[in-house]
């Protein structure tokens, strides 16, 4: 009678709690709520997504709503509003007007009919909404920080490089690709920092932010501390983008596709 060798017995034994755990994560079509139980608990949660995708607002908005009910959200950072800015001095009953001020919005870049849904979730539970982007008047320093530069590997490095060049049309000069880098990953790190100081024992802080900064390769993550337990989830309204679950992003939650846009043709005018 034939032996099933050692190794391919844990082999096996691995395949079989890998589906299992597969087929416990809930599907595409699960409510929101459920998908983010599945990812609890963690520390932070980072919640990327595409600014004009309306659905991805609402599941931003979904998502605090899981997290309050459930009494675990410890705070809500954003990368719409600067660091330094916080609701925690607003009453839960601030009007709409009151949260706008305090959180210096600026609606030329952030509409607040896209935002403001989530952000009213937090304060009508008394859970303080942190601005945690790099404020502009620090974005000059930023540029000439050489620190910067060591923040990210060489190759993480490159490919930030790359995505601001990209991310600008190509139209950007070389001399400026460094210095522009050394913004985004400050911005990063700010989101970051503001993320670690909001976190509470059994809760989740969440940053609602873009793809581009909850990218675990090059983003938000790469500034955490080990200690520090980061789900980074992406937001998908593209029927032909890649998947990049794994070392891009612990869960991969795809939307309607959006008619194919581009955004540079603009610029190029």
């Amino acid at each position: 009678m034939s032996r099933t060798p050692p190794f391919s017995a844990a082999l096996l034994a691995a395949t079989v709690l890998l589906t299992a755990c597969t087929s416990m994560r809930p599907g595409a079509d699960a409510p929101i709520a459920t998908r983010v139980a599945s990812l609890m608990p963690t520390d932070a949660l980072l919640l990327g997504g595409q600014h004009d995708a309306a659905e991805h607002h609402r599941i931003e908005q979904e998502t605090v709503q899981a997290l309050v009910a459930s009494g675990r959200l410890a705070a809500l950072a954003l990368e719409m509003a600067d660091d330094g800015t916080t609701t925690a001095s607003l009453p839960a009953s601030a009007t709409e007007a009151q949260v706008r001020t305090t959180l210096g919005w600026q609606e030329k870049g952030w509409p607040w009919d896209n935002y403001g849904p989530a952000i009213m979730v937090a304060v009508r539970a008394g859970v303080p909404v942190l601005g945690a982007n790099l404020p502009r008047s620090h974005m000059k320093d930023a540029m000439a920080d050489v620190s910067l530069d060591v923040q990210l590997s060489d190759k993480a490095r490159a490919q930030q490089q790359e995505a601001v060049r990209s991310g600008h049309c190509n139209l950007l000069p070389e001399s400026q690709i460094q210095p522009m880098t050394r913004i985004q990953i400050a911005r990063d790190r700010s989101m970051a920092q503001v993320v670690v100081k909001a976190r509470q024992p059994g809760k989740t802080v969440l940053l609602i932010t873009g793809n581009a900064h909850a990218l675990r390769t090059l983003g938000v993550p790469q500034h955490m501390p080990t200690d520090v337990k980061v789900v980074s989830v992406q937001m998908l309204a593209s029927a032909t983008a890649p998947f990049l679950a794994g070392p891009g992003y612990d869960a991969i939650w795809r939307t309607a596709p959006l008619a194919e846009k581009d955004y540079c043709a603009t610029l190029r005018k």
